[in-house]
C-alpha cells in the first residue's frame, strides 16, 4: 500500500512536469491531486537526490490561537469593543465604560483605542473619529484560523499582545522545475547482482546485465551511537586544566544537602535572605539531616553569635533548627566545606581541589537563568596564602581557557574576605563581561573547623552553562539544558577546544 502511494506521488510530480514548468508549492500541489503531503516531500527528496528534479526548500511557521485570540476574533478586539461602547455623540464616564465592559477588555480597550486616536480620554471618554470601517485586529486573527498568512508585521504584532501562538513549523519544497536527468518516468536502477534481482528485473524487461549500477546506494543502516552534550565537553575541557594545574576532584554526588554545610558552615548567618524558601529548595521528606558533628556545629553556633578568631560574629541566637533543613544544594560550595573539615581532622597537607557539578536554586526560568545548573568550583588551601596567590591562580586558570585580559572588582561574600568579582575582555562584543566569582575564606570559618592559624584557602567559582553557551553561540540557555532540547543539535555539536574556539 506504502509503494503504490508512493508511485502514485511519484507519477503525478514526474508527469505534471511533462506538461507545466514547474511546481510552485508543494503542499497545494498535495492538496489539489488528494495526496498526502509527507508522502510528496519524501518523493520529491528522492527524485531530486537522482537530478530528475530541482526543488528548494520550504519552511512556514504554523500560528495558532490563543484563548484570549479565540475570544476576541469572535467579539471583536478590545480597541473595537472599547471604541464601539463609546456613544457616537457626547460623550461617557470611565466609571461608566467600566462597569459596561469585561475588565480585560476594558484594560487593554483603554490602551489601544486611543493609541489608534479612536478616543479621547480624560474623566470622560469621547470619540475623535465617527466611524471605524473594520476591526483589523479582528479579521487578522480570523485568517489566521483560517490558515491563511499574513505578513511579518502583523504577525509581530499579534505575537506581542500574545494573541497568537507558534505551532510547528511546516516544511515542504517550492519551485520545483525538471532537472538535468528529468524523465517522465524513473529509470529502475539495480542495487545489488543477486539472484533475486535478475529473476526480479528480468520480469520487468531490464537487462541487469548490460545496464548501469546506481553505485550511490546506502547500504543497511548502522546503529545509531550515543553523542556527547555540549555542556559534558565543556566540563571535560575544565576538568583537564584544573587536573593539568594540580587539582584534586571533590566528590559532588550529594544533591541534597543540611543547611549547616550548605549556610551554617560557611558563616553565612540564618537570617540572609538566600535561606528563604524564595530562593531555596527545601525538603518536606526527610526535612532534617540525622547527624551533624556535635563540637564543630557548637564551635560555629559561638561564631555565630559572638564572634570569635578576630571577628566579632552576627550578634544574633543561632537556631539548631535551622540549621538541621535539608535542602537541595545552593552551590558546590558546600562540598567544599566539608572537604576542608575534614583536611582539618588530620595533619595539615596542603590540598587544591576542585569540582563541576549541578547546583539548585529557586529562580525564575528565563532565557538566562534556569532553577538548575552547573557550577565549576576551584580551591587552593596552604599556609600564608594572600590576595597575590588569588590572582596569580586566576590569571593561570582563565588563560588556559582563553581568557587573558582580567579585571577584579572588590565584592561582598558572607564567607569570603577579600572578595572579587572576576571581568574578562570579550573581543567579539567589545566589552568587559563578569565571569566568576572570587575571594579568600574567612579565618573564624576556617579557624573553627580546627585548621591551623596561618593557613589561608583561596577560592573561585564560575557557571558551566554561560561559557558553553558563549562557544557554542546558544543565545537560550533552555535549548542547551532542559527538555526542550534539540538532539539533533546535540548530535551536530562540534567538539569543544578551549582555549582556541572561546572569544
Amino acid at each position: 500500500m506504502e509503494c503504490a502511494r508512493r508511485e502514485m506521488a511519484e507519477e503525478a510530480i514526474l508527469g505534471f512536469l511533462k506538461n507545466n514548468d514547474e511546481i510552485p508549492d508543494s503542499g497545494e500541489f498535495a492538496v489539489e491531486h488528494d495526496l498526502d503531503h509527507e508522502q510528496v516531500k519524501n518523493v520529491i527528496k528522492s527524485l531530486q537526490g537522482f537530478g530528475y528534479i530541482e526543488a528548494k526548500v520550504l519552511r512556514r511557521e504554523l500560528w495558532d490561537l490563543t484563548d484570549e485570540g479565540k475570544k476576541y476574533a469572535a467579539e471583536g478586539s478590545p480597541e473595537f469593543q472599547f471604541f464601539s461602547a463609546v456613544p457616537e455623540e457626547g460623550s461617557i464616564s470611565i466609571d461608566d465604560l467600566k462597569r459596561m465592559l469585561d475588565p480585560c477588555v476594558f484594560h487593554v480597550g483603554s490602551k489601544q483605542a486611543p493609541k489608534k486616536n479612536w478616543v479621547a480620554m480624560g474623566n470622560q471618554v469621547s470619540r475623535t473619529v465617527q466611524h471605524v470601517e473594520e476591526d483589523k485586529v479582528k479579521e487578522m486573527l480570523l485568517q489566521i484560523h483560517q490558515g491563511l498568512e499574513l505578513d511579518k508585521e502583523s504577525l509581530k504584532s499579534l505575537k506581542t499582545r500574545k494573541l497568537i501562538i507558534s505551532t510547528k513549523a511546516w516544511t515542504g519544497y517550492s519551485d520545483v522545475k525538471k532537472g538535468p536527468n528529468y524523465a517522465p518516468k524513473r529509470k529502475i536502477l539495480p542495487t545489488d547482482l543477486t539472484r533475486e534481482n535478475l529473476l526480479k528485473y528480468a520480469r520487468l524487461g531490464v537487462a541487469i546485465l548490460n545496464t548501469e549500477y546506481n553505485f550511490n546506494a546506502k547500504g543497511q543502516p548502522l546503529l545509531d551511537s550515543g553523542h556527547l552534550h555540549p555542556l559534558l565537553k565543556v566540563r571535560k575541557q575544565f576538568k583537564d586544566i584544573f587536573c593539568q594545574m594540580g587539582f584534586e576532584e571533590m566528590p559532588t554526588n550529594n544533591f541534597v544537602e543540611s543547611s549547616f554545610w550548605n549556610f551554617d558552615a560557611l558563616f553565612q548567618p540564618q537570617q540572609h535572605p538566600a535561606r528563604d524558601s524564595h530562593d531555596t529548595f527545601f525538603l518536606k521528606a526527610p526535612s532534617t539531616t540525622r547527624e551533624l558533628p556535635e563540637d564543630y556545629v557548637e564551635r560555629v553556633k559561638q561564631v555565630h553569635e559572638s564572634g570569635g578568631y578576630g571577628s566579632r560574629g552576627y550578634n544574633y541566637e543561632w537556631k539548631r533548627e535551622e540549621a538541621n533543613k535539608n535542602l537541595l544544594r545552593t552551590h558546590t560550595t558546600a562540598v567544599s566545606s566539608r572537604m576542608l573539615y575534614a583536611l582539618a581532622k588530620g595533619p595539615f597537607t596542603p590540598k587544591k581541589y576542585f569540582s563541576i557539578d549541578r547546583v539548585f536554586r529557586n529562580e525564575a526560568v528565563d532565557r538566562t537563568h534556569l532553577a538548575e545548573f552547573h557550577q565549576v568550583e576551584g580551591l587552593v588551601c596552604d599556609r600564608g596564602l594572600t590576595l597575590g596567590d588569588l590572582i596569580g591562580v586566576l590569571q593561570e586558570f582563565f588563560s588556559r581557557l582563553g581568557m587573558s585580559k582580567l579585571r577584579f572588582k572588590p565584592a561582598y561574600n558572607p564567607y569570603t574576605e577579600p572578595s572579587m568579582e572576576i571581568f574578562s575582555y570579550h573581543e567579539k562584543h567589545e566589552k568587559w563581561l563578569e565571569i566568576g566569582n572570587s575571594g579568600m575564606f574567612r579565618p573564624e570559618m576556617l579557624q573553627s573547623m580546627g585548621l591551623p592559624d596561618d593557613v589561608r584557602v583561596i577560592a573561585w567559582g564560575l557557571s558551566l552553562e554561560r561559557p558553553t553557551m558563549i562557544l557554542y553561540k546558544i543565545e537560550n540557555i533552555r535549548e542547551l539544558f532542559g527538555h526542550k532540547v534539540n538532539l539533533t543539535t546535540i548530535k551536530q555539536s562540534r567538539i569543544c577546544r578551549i582555549g582556541i574556539d572561546s572569544p
